[in-house]
């Protein structure tokens, strides 16, 4: 994988881009991709973002959201416009899978595969150039780096600062993450001066839910809520019936892993979803406790240090007992910080 910076000077010459992302794109993913396509637009290019699935309807304010295309629902025409795609750029993630179906034809494609992304232990032989920063706050960060460094920072419209910082606020915490750096704040400055009106971006992701989100949250907390002090780890569990119940829809889930963090006392906070088709997880985790590390070994998964994702293919009950196996192997690093507190 080449360095990104190689690719600066190529990007005059306009040509048939696909930008996508991780399947069921959250604020950042989709952010980027449309921050990414703005500015190419600009500079003249025939740009496409592609979206492996569906995406949370509260995306849909994003500017340009309206014209991307969800491979899932019109595989033709995605598969129409991918094969003849000269550049395919891969965002917010490290590993084609993350593309679920697009996975096969994005690999057998005779295209230049272009990554940006700030997850851990990329595929780099798969990209012919690239740029993988843990360090960063988000892809969407990284996207204005891209385009500030090749030179084009007066492109930079509206537009592209709410797609932007959208992805940036939510990959944050609203900015309360160590990865919010003076660099992001910086960022964010420029985006003011651009005319950013920061808070209808942040009504548009926070403030933009149904009644039946709230109630589902309050039931699940009520209900299905477990925390183990002895390991300082709050577990959520949510079956099926729950979803159907509550009428969830792709999105609704995002953020609640979040909430056990806020227990005093509370080093590991986990998410178990009981999906179609698996079940899904979600870490997080305070202080030196590695997430991406522990979803890798147990979970077929990862991310960030204190931010990963993973999946089982067994039973919600049998998934939850086997997490629960795998806290009590990891019992001294999670009691340890509580230890030394003492």
């Amino acid at each position: 994988m080449l360095p990104i910076q190689d690719l600066y000077p190529l990007l005059n010459t306009p040509r048939k881009v696909v930008i996508t992302m991780h399947q069921k794109p959250d604020a950042d993913a989709m952010g980027s991709a449309l921050g990414l396509y703005h500015f190419l637009t600009q500079l003249g290019h025939q740009a496409t973002v592609v979206s492996p699935t569906n995406w949370a309807k509260w995306l849909n304010w994003m500017p340009g959201c309206n014209k991307v295309v969800d491979f899932e629902l019109t595989r033709e025409k995605a598969e129409g416009i991918l094969r003849e795609a000269e550049w395919v750029f891969c965002l917010d993630f490290n590993i084609l899978l993350r593309t679920k179906h697009m996975a096969p034809i994005i690999k057998a494609l005779d295209v230049t595969r272009i990554l940006i992304d700030h997850h851990a232990q990329p595929d780099t032989p798969t990209f012919a150039y690239g740029i993988s920063d843990t360090s960063k706050s988000s892809t969407s960060e990284m996207i204005y780096d891209f385009i500030v460094e090749a030179g084009y920072k007066h492109l930079v419209n509206k537009e592209t600062a709410q797609c932007l910082y959208a992805g940036v606020m939510t990959d944050t915490g609203s900015f309360r993450f160590p990865a919010a750096s003076a660099a992001v704040h910086r960022m964010i400055a420029d985006f003011k001066d651009q005319g950013l009106d920061h808070t209808k971006v942040h009504e548009h992701i926070y403030d933009n839910f149904l009644e039946n989100k709230l109630r589902f949250i309050g039931h699940v907390l009520l209900h299905r809520m477990e925390i183990y002090y002895e390991f300082n780890t709050a577990l959520i569990a949510i079956p099926k019936k729950d979803l159907l119940r509550f009428e969830i829809k792709t999105g609704d889930t995002e953020g609640l892993v979040n909430y056990p963090l806020s227990i005093q006392g509370i080093r590991l906070a986990a998410i178990v979803i009981d999906r179609d088709e698996e079940r899904k997880w979600s870490f997080r985790s305070k202080g030196d406790f590695d997430v991406n590390t522990f979803a890798r070994k147990y979970f077929e998964g990862g991310g960030h240090f204190n931010a990963a994702g993973g999946r089982s293919s067994a039973s919600l009950e049998d998934t939850v007992d086997y997490f629960m196996q795998c806290i009590q192997e990891n019992a001294s690093s999670l009691q340890e910080e509580h230890k030394s507190s003492n």
